[in-house]
């Protein structure tokens, strides 16, 4: 076993433009079929851990010896040695020091220059995550061998230090060149596919519509954009970002008007509730929202059609415990078809702690078993989560939760007493 010279066959910035040429290419070679029905967030969480940088981190602690002991020793070449005849080996007892220095990440960084190095470069043996450096000596001095490879380290610390910095800035672009690269493909498909003339179907919207329940002051055409769903690629109406976040709006504003007048509503059940709602949506959005219609497997609180598909879906329900809660995000899955990708849950709060409620919300929804990622939240009171589709875990859907607290009549009088 023969210490080879480290840090010297590749340059970083090599490794690095190559690295961006195969990221290109493996994205190309993905079948159509799986980029275009695949997890756009999955996709490129996968490819970005499979093509970050891996620096390997020495693990100090764990440095040991192995494979010492007794060897013989060629003093041939040894100029303060009296040897007569240096054209033939000359050997004495010595001893050999193998260091084991472990480490994790590559080893194939061990290959690679950084930009910046030294005049003398460390030497070592890379074998089963570990750097192997030699010593052979005819004396008994350990002080000096452990001086030695207490400098060797060090360099190879600092070599290592040096690629690990041009690597994390390489690393935190990674992200964006990969999806950069997956939507320019994706694009190039659906174009491929004849789909871009079916991107951007609108909503129509009900003229001189009210703006009692709309907060934007400027009003906008909404949009309907179509991702691939199948391996024919037929399209499939999905309700853009922006009319998702005014369908919410609208729905919120509807809910100040029940928590300023809780005496109103709170005689009201779930199936009540749900009608406050479909007024201002179908006065905005013309003849979109329906109550009670079946759908998929059953029957939704809130719905919003286009050309016969679902691009919202809504269910209202009053808290009773985190049991139930998981229970209303299985009734709104089961009620969701494959294509829909926008649905809420609006939970009212009555008779429990308001504070207790929304942290209930936040550590029982990741429990659920299509829970995918939470997006953050949209206030103090509504949250934003991914979750998959029951059969399918590619086909992703955006679910918000908005929770609201509106006192009974009761709590009202008592609070107004005080």
């Amino acid at each position: 076993m023969r210490e080879e010279l480290l840090f010297h066959e590749y340059d970083i910035f090599g490794v690095i433009e190559g690295q961006k040429r195969t990221i290109a290419e493996r994205i190309q070679s993905i079948p159509p079929n799986a980029i275009l029905n695949a997890s756009e967030h999955d996709l490129i969480q996968s490819l970005v851990e499979d093509f970050r940088l891996n620096v390997p981190v020495i693990k100090d602690g764990e440095i040991y010896s192995r494979d010492s002991g007794e060897t013989q020793v060629d003093v041939s070449q040894d100029p303060y040695r009296g040897i007569i005849d240096r054209s033939e080996p000359f050997f004495i007892p010595g001893t050999k020091v193998v260091i084991a220095v472990p480490f994790e990440g590559d080893p194939e960084f061990f290959k690679v220059q950084p930009q910046t190095f030294t005049t003398t470069r460390p030497r070592g043996t890379i074998a089963n995550n570990e750097v192997l450096l030699t010593y052979i000596t005819t004396s008994h001095e350990a002080n000096a061998i452990k001086q030695e490879y207490q400098r060797a380290v060090a360099e190879i610390k600092q070599y290592l230090q040096w690629l690990s910095e041009s690597a994390t800035q390489f690393n935190n672009q990674l992200g964006g060149l990969i999806t950069q690269h997956v939507r320019a493909r994706k694009q190039r498909l659906l174009a491929d596919a004849g789909m871009v003339a079916a991107i951007g179907l609108p909503i129509k919207k009900r003229h001189g519509a009210p703006t009692t329940y709309a907060v934007p002051v400027r009003r906008r055409t909404p949009e309907v954009t179509r991702p691939a769903n199948s391996a024919a690629f037929l399209p499939e109406p999905t309700l853009s970002m922006q009319d998702y976040e005014e369908i919410l709006r609208i729905m919120g504003s509807m809910v100040r008007v029940m928590e300023l007048s809780p005496r109103a509503f709170h005689d009201m059940g779930e199936e009540d509730l749900r009608f406050l709602f479909l007024v201002p949506l179908n006065a905005q959005y013309e003849g979109q929202a329906t109550g009670e219609t079946f759908n998929y497997q059953g029957k939704t609180d809130i719905l919003i059609r286009v050309e016969g598909k679902n691009v919202f879906i809504a269910e209202c329900k009053v808290w009773r415990g985190e049991k139930e809660y998981q229970g209303a995000i299985d009734q709104l899955l089961s009620y969701l078809s494959w294509g829909d990708t926008k649905a809420a849950i609006l939970v009212f709060n009555r008779n429990e702690n308001f504070t207790s409620v929304l942290e209930k919300i936040k550590t029982s929804t990741p429990t659920h078993p299509c829970y995918k990622r939470t997006q953050g939240q949209q206030g103090e009171t509504s949250f934003r989560y991914v979750f998959c589709q029951p059969e399918d875990r590619n086909r992703e859907l955006t679910l918000t939760v908005m929770a609201f607290d509106i006192p009974t009549a009761r709590q009202e009088a008592e609070g107004s007493r005080v």
